[in-house]
């Protein structure tokens, strides 16, 4: 999928195989790490399912070195795509369900794993033999890959206003909200001085990320919001857990079935990050990039269920760091995936981490949202818009608006199945927006 003119290419400073230096590959890897709120997924989960804290310090560890895993063998080995992974949020329901089926305790956990495990290798063999790309080609034409990538930072956008900043844990609405304009300021500022001073600039739109990172933490800790207070308690190195020995997994047919449900939910996910990330950069997705994508995919969801943890996937954040920095090189990413291990292995780096105010967080992620979201539009401006093609888009729109905002509530009185489904608004509107085009006929 590629847009016509190459506005993307030229917005890039660093291309995707271009080489870094070390030093400014780390700095740079630690900015994409900063962005992600990687730490979120497992602290629900321990939360949801009633993790002790040993437990959940565990959990936590265990992501961080799976993300990282996963997002060197995606980067470096697999699709040599610059994209990051981190655990995703669409298995949270079915976690929660088959723990809570299994008995709970340490029975609950091996069955998510053990389930988690055989689900990953069913990726990984639709990656070998190739049907995951001819799924792709036959039903993801560059009208619906367009609508997908909009829809990923549609999706996303309330998210980081209502969990981020409205209900920012740790500080009041007005103080949240204050944070998150100061941090989004600084970031368009550095942007825009980027760009104006051209190369001289060139620190500040590189870093932007970063620095908006920083200033909006300073600010925090002014405000007497930045507790700072777990770092000073954590072990600088702690051993994560070991499988088979601190855990182990266990094989249900219901519990397998169930998860093998939701790799499909989430392999519709990540389909939209590769999009994003192929258009941001200006390069259209080969055949053998697709396949090796989701066999890299599975890889890292198989390591993480080794690791303890639940299934990663591509990170669409990433997409619009790429977008406002201009740096685009994979050794950025693998110094990322560097960065993850060695927070999985160090207590108080991790601490340091989850210590950012999510208000903060919300400040780059919504901007960042609205840049995915853009380039979603710039594949569709390319293509022809009739009547069909109106409503190829519109439709996914809404649904997206419309599961994002659906009441808990009513989520729960629904089959179990429609639950897992409906927990990823991105998915929901990627499958209808597929099915749509196929079943709406053509102008004449």
């Amino acid at each position: 999928m590629q847009a016509n003119d190459k506005s993307n290419t030229q917005r890039l400073t660093v291309l995707p195989d271009e080489k870094v230096s070390f030093g400014q590959s780390a700095l740079l890897g630690l900015q994409h790490v900063m962005a992600m709120d990687v730490y979120v997924v497992p602290f629900l989960i321990a939360m949801l399912i009633g993790l002790q804290s040993g437990q959940s310090t565990a959990l936590i560890q265990a992501t961080f070195i799976a993300a990282g895993v996963a997002t060197i063998v995606q980067t470096y080995f697999c699709m040599k795509l610059p994209i990051a992974q981190g655990p995703s949020y669409v298995p949270l329901g079915a976690i929660v369900g088959i723990y809570a089926a299994s008995g709970g305790g340490e029975l609950g956990w091996s069955t998510v794993l053990g389930a988690s495990l055989i689900g990953a290798i069913l990726v990984i063999i639709l990656g070998f033999t190739g049907l995951f790309n001819k799924i792709v080609k036959t039903f993801i034409p560059p009208i619906v890959g367009g609508t997908i990538i909009f829809v990923v930072g549609l999706a996303l956008m309330p998210v980081g206003l209502s969990s981020n900043i409205y209900n920012g844990a740790g500080a009041s609405i007005n103080q949240n909200i204050y944070l998150a304009l100061i941090t989004a300021t600084v970031l368009i500022v550095c942007v825009m001085l980027g760009s104006f001073f051209g190369q001289k600039g060139r620190v500040f739109r590189i870093g932007s990320v970063l620095i908006a990172l920083i200033v909006g933490s300073i600010v925090a800790k002014f405000m007497g919001i930045l507790d700072l207070s777990a770092v000073s308690q954590a072990k600088w190195f702690s051993m994560p857990q070991i499988p088979f020995a601190d855990f182990g997994f266990t094989f249900n047919i219901s519990a397998i079935v169930t998860m093998v449900i939701i790799y499909i939910v989430l392999m519709a996910e990540t389909t939209g990050t590769w999009f994003a990330v192929s258009n941001v950069i200006d390069k259209p997705l080969t055949d053998k990039q697709v396949n090796r994508g989701v066999i890299g995919e599975g890889i890292g969801c198989f390591t993480a269920s080794l690791l303890g943890s639940t299934p990663v996937t591509g990170y669409s954040t990433n997409a619009g760091v790429i977008s406002i920095t201009g740096i685009a090189s994979r050794r950025v990413f693998v110094a990322a995936g560097i960065w993850f291990v060695l927070f999985g292995f160090s207590g108080k780096l991790a601490a340091l981490i989850s210590a950012i105010p999510s208000a903060v967080i919300g400040g780059v992620f919504v901007i960042v949202c609205g840049i995915i979201a853009i380039s979603g539009l710039q594949v569709i401006k390319n293509e022809r818009i009739g009547e069909k093609e109106m409503y190829v888009i519109a439709v996914p729109m809404i649904l997206t608006l419309a599961v994002t905002l659906l009441p808990k509530d009513f989520l729960y009185t629904l089959p179990t199945t429609v639950q897992y489904l409906f927990g990823s608004p991105i998915a929901t509107a990627a499958i209808v927006a597929i099915v749509l085009n196929k079943i709406l006929p053509s102008a004449r």
